[in-house]
């Protein structure tokens, strides 16, 4: 059995135990409208966001995006938000009462996570839960491999590293 992730954080001296998890609140189409706009187009529950636009409607998801920790039995994991066209959000609503027959969609992260900055967009693939966990997300490789999001994903990240992202996410570094 591996060991559990555990740490003296360099910035506040706190020891910090289990696996790393940072979460967003709302994906950042949301966060960006004025309150007014967001009162009267987007509707944001702890798993779903809908926003109305006068121009189309917007789909996003709620979902966990898991970095393996070599060496740990537990990942490290960013809960974050995915978009969704309206096909595969009907389908996901439709999940909690029958197993999908596709599990799989397409969507974009939706969320900019600060420690890892880029100037793209994140495509991935979005896994239905049939045991009524969150969705989790698998971020597409590209030919040119610079998104080190992506790569810590596929790869996985050391425990120093894991140290670093958590604590950079706690202290806002």
């Amino acid at each position: 059995m591996a060991a559990i992730f555990a740490y003296q954080c360099s910035k506040c001296d706190e020891i910090h135990e289990g696996s790393p998890s940072f979460a967003f609140d709302a994906p950042a189409p949301y966060r960006r409208l004025s309150e007014q706009e967001r009162e009267a187009w987007a509707e944001l529950s702890d798993e779903l966001c809908v926003i109305a636009h006068p121009e189309g409607t917007q789909y996003y998801v709620r979902a966990i995006l898991e970095v393996p920790i070599h060496g740990l039995d537990e990942p490290f994991l960013w809960g974050i938000w995915v978009s969704a066209s309206e096909a595969s959000f009907q389908r996901y609503l439709d999940s909690f009462d029958k197993p999908p027959e596709d599990p799989i969609f397409f969507g974009w992260l939706s969320n900019l996570i600060a420690v890892y900055p880029t100037q793209k967009s994140r495509p991935a693939d979005v896994h239905i839960q049939t045991d009524g966990t969150r969705p989790r997300v698998v971020l597409h490789r590209s030919d040119e491999q610079s998104d080190a999001l992506v790569v810590d994903q596929h790869e996985g990240i050391s425990i120093a590293r894991a140290q670093q992202l958590a604590e950079q996410s706690l202290h806002g570094i």
